[in-house]
């Protein structure tokens, strides 16, 4: 019997998969693999906000942890039933006309502008705002379903830049595909551009697709936009599928890579913060935090009660793109735990500098993972506001509400008194506190949120963050149970579309996991919270 479903969620550094049996959602195995290109810091500019990966890198881990999932389980080869992928999002790579990234091409295997661009690439910023303008200026708004501001965290910003930038790659780019969508397109063998079936999640959140207008913005949009985008919608597509849709089963070549069979269903694809909903089991009233490298907040709404409401600001409002015959909703901060492990890298660096080669490395290795720990220790015995120290959360630009990639962040209040703890204190309020900006746009527009649910290592890992981020939201915050809730929802996905559930919300209620705790407000923080927040938001009007 055919009762296991394959979860694959490519994060920033790695693709995790999940083995799990598609009736109960118990974890039958799991692997981490990490992209060896990317941890070897390859392609990447952080001076340039250039972040690029390698599609090796996501083929060979793709490869193994599938591999290593079977091979702990005797047996499991046969019982497979289906496998979806989700990802991280907007990750665009350039193609030729088969549908094959540029980097997979001889002459290209080097060139950054031929790799996937990684959400966070940000040298889109000038592009964002060409676009920005010219939907100001176009009879029609076409990023009035993402949030109504487009960022160069995004599709078409990114594509335009590597265009301008790279006439070699501009010559062999006959279109472009998302990380999420040429996944499934490779395991199913089906990778041209005018077959693969493309994700409603990616094109409708990033890609200024919707219905209302026929699909993508018009030939003449983009022409306008740039003269090296015309005849590039010809070449895309029109339609969209949910995750839950099937776009094919497993192709023999990746059968046999895998050991696994050619009636294997591959579902559709999706971003990985949309399957950490699904799996975190989000439900109408429900605001979902996938917590790490940044943050994306995901609610749905029936469409009956969003009515003809756009949400202004945020990433996004798109009919089945967390449930099908749901509206998701998708927000989000471009920085959350990379603000720390930028503490921690500053912290580090005389350490590193003074004490390399002259103690062991495996002593001062672990030394220095008890950084983040201690500084959180004595962070939580600092009361709150008594440092004078004020942080904003722009490190890497904002996501939302109001995107802007051009804002950098800040520390103020500074004095020769002030402590490692007090700075790292006021950067985990300032993640908070933008956390909480994002809250009050979906309440000022009548977005009822209900509970608040937390998911991803930071969620499991970092009580100090998470009890502050409860006592700025002044809500309380449950806990997914679930370890890998990305992996989690796309096995759902899988599940749904190999038939062993007749819809997501089943397959939800069979697969949940459950919660492992609940963070509860401290009442007698809220006024000290609410003049912190007021700071933090004069602060971020002198930037902005």
């Amino acid at each position: 019997m055919k009762n296991y479903a394959i979860g694959l969620d490519y994060g920033t550094d790695s693709c995790r998969a999940v083995l799990v049996d598609a009736a109960t959602g118990e974890e039958i195995a799991s692997s981490v693999q990490y992209y060896p290109r990317w941890a070897a810091g390859k392609y990447c500019d952080p001076a340039l906000n250039r972040y690029r990966q390698h599609p090796l890198d996501y083929v060979e881990t793709l490869e193994a942890a599938v591999k290593e999932v079977l091979a702990r389980t005797p047996g499991a080869a046969r019982r497979v039933a289906g496998i979806a992928v989700d990802t991280t999002g907007s990750t665009p790579a350039l193609t030729d006309d088969r549908g094959v990234p540029l980097a997979l091409l001889p002459g290209f295997e080097e060139n950054p502008n031929a790799m996937f661009m990684l959400w966070k690439d940000h040298t889109a910023v000038a592009e964002a705002a060409e676009i920005n303008a010219l939907a100001r200026a176009w009879e029609r708004d076409y990023t009035a379903y993402e949030g109504g501001i487009y960022s160069s965290e995004w599709v078409w910003a990114k594509v335009l830049h590597a265009l301008r930038a790279d006439a070699g790659a501009r010559q062999a780019a006959r279109s472009w595909v998302e990380h999420c969508d040429w996944i499934p397109a490779l395991l199913a063998g089906e990778t041209r551009p005018g077959s693969l079936r493309r994700s409603r999640c990616a094109a409708g959140h990033k890609a200024m697709w919707h219905a209302a207008w026929g699909g993508l913005p018009p030939e003449e949009f983009l022409a306008r936009l740039d003269p090296l985008l015309a005849g590039w919608r010809a070449r895309l597509f029109a339609e969209t599928f949910t995750a839950d849709q099937p776009v094919g089963a497993l192709s023999p070549e990746w059968a046999g890579r895998l050991g696994l069979s050619t009636d294997v269903v591959i579902a559709g694809g999706t971003f990985d913060c949309h399957a950490g909903a699904v799996g975190a089991q989000v439900v109408p009233g429900a605001f979902v935090r996938v917590i790490g490298t940044s943050t994306c907040d995901i609610m749905v709404v029936p469409p009956d009660e969003l009515g003809d409401r756009l949400i202004p600001g945020i990433c996004g409002q798109v009919d089945g793109s967390v449930i099908p015959g749901m509206v998701g909703l998708e927000a989000g901060q471009s920085g959350f735990g990379d603000i720390y492990a930028w503490f921690k890298r500053v912290l580090e660096w005389p350490t590193r500098r003074l004490l390399a080669g002259r103690v062991p490395e495996a002593l001062l290795e672990e030394a220095l993972d008890r950084l983040v720990p201690a500084l959180s220790e004595e962070a939580a015995g600092i009361p709150p506001g008594e440092s004078g120290v004020a942080a904003t959360d722009w490190m890497n630009g904002r996501r939302t509400p109001d995107a802007d990639q051009s804002l950098t962040g800040t520390i103020a209040g500074l004095t020769l008194g002030s402590s490692a703890p007090a700075i790292f204190r006021a950067l985990v309020e300032a993640t908070a506190f933008g956390s909480r900006a994002i809250v009050e746009r979906f309440i000022e527009h009548g977005i009822e949120i209900r509970e608040v649910i937390g998911i991803g290592g930071i969620a499991l890992k970092s009580p100090f963050v998470m009890q502050t981020l409860a006592d700025v939201l002044g809500m309380p915050i449950k806990v997914s149970r679930a370890g890998q809730a990305c992996a989690l929802g796309a096995a759902m996905f899988a599940a749904v579309a190999a038939g062993v559930h007749p819809n997501v919300l089943e397959a939800q209620r069979a697969m949940g996991p459950g919660f492992a705790r609940v963070y509860q407000p401290d009442a007698s923080l809220r006024e000290i919270y609410d003049r912190l927040y007021l700071k933090y938001r004069e602060i971020g009007n002198v930037l902005h």
